[in-house]
């Protein structure tokens, strides 16, 4: 299932997701000229060595400002692709219900949250000093307020049943599907690969969970009355 859009117009314009989406695309943009050495190749060694997450330096309270930059960084085009995507999609309508302000400190509460979900899943030894990048796990609990602000919301989906056709799903079914896989995958790359497959599903869950719990006890109060103060 691939989301296309969501049939849900938010009733604000969502400036913090749009600068979320462009800062991104920014950094991975500036890192790919410095890989094929259109700037200082130098550049992206030390933004993969200075600013990607590793397990075992926040386990010792070292470079613990990577759990924040990690969110930023990302292994490469599909990887980013997928991530603003889905933060696209999804992101207006928890900002709309958030406020702005709220909605950024929400993102990284959500980042995280999904980091540390990652460093306690870890069964393998060598992922202490493997890095971590991606906005998954933030856009993860974007996905779990989602569910819990928005579960009869519509997503137009492409779905592949022979011939690809679009869908019209609702969030709860679809969203609750995506969690459902990332927990089972979680679970199949630790029994068959002893966590080593390099996609941290885990940071997903955490994420994914941080994101519903905040919008159950934040969310749907603030919801209901930035709605109430649009309909005056």
């Amino acid at each position: 299932m691939f989301p296309i859009r969501d049939l849900n117009k938010a009733l604000t314009t969502p400036h913090v997701n749009r600068m979320l989406i462009l800062v991104n695309i920014i950094v991975f943009l500036v890192t790919l000229l410095s890989y094929y050495g259109l700037i200082d190749s130098r550049f992206a060694w030390d933004i993969d060595e200075k600013f990607a997450m590793k397990p075992n330096d926040i386990i010792y309270g070292e470079k613990l400002y990577t759990l924040f930059t990690s969110m930023f960084l990302h292994a490469g085009f599909f990887h980013l692709f997928g991530n603003v995507l889905y933060l696209y999609i999804f992101g207006d309508n928890i900002e709309d219900a958030f406020g702005h302000m709220s909605y950024l400190v929400f993102y990284i509460v959500c980042g995280l949250a999904a980091s540390f979900a990652h460093i306690i899943s870890i069964t393998n030894s060598e992922l202490y000093m493997t890095p971590v990048v991606g906005a998954s796990g933030a856009i993860a609990g974007v996905l779990g307020a989602y569910i819990v602000l928005y579960p009869k919301a519509r997503i137009l989906t492409l779905v592949f049943y022979g011939l690809p056709i679009i869908v019209p799903i609702p969030a709860i079914i679809f969203l609750g599907f995506w969690f459902l896989m990332q927990w089972f995958l979680g679970m199949y790359d630790i029994l068959l690969f002893n966590g080593s497959s390099g996609i941290a599903y885990w940071a997903h869950v955490g994420g994914f969970i941080a994101g519903l719990s905040l919008a159950l006890i934040f969310g749907l109060k603030r919801k209901k009355a930035r709605e109430a103060r649009f309909r005056l």
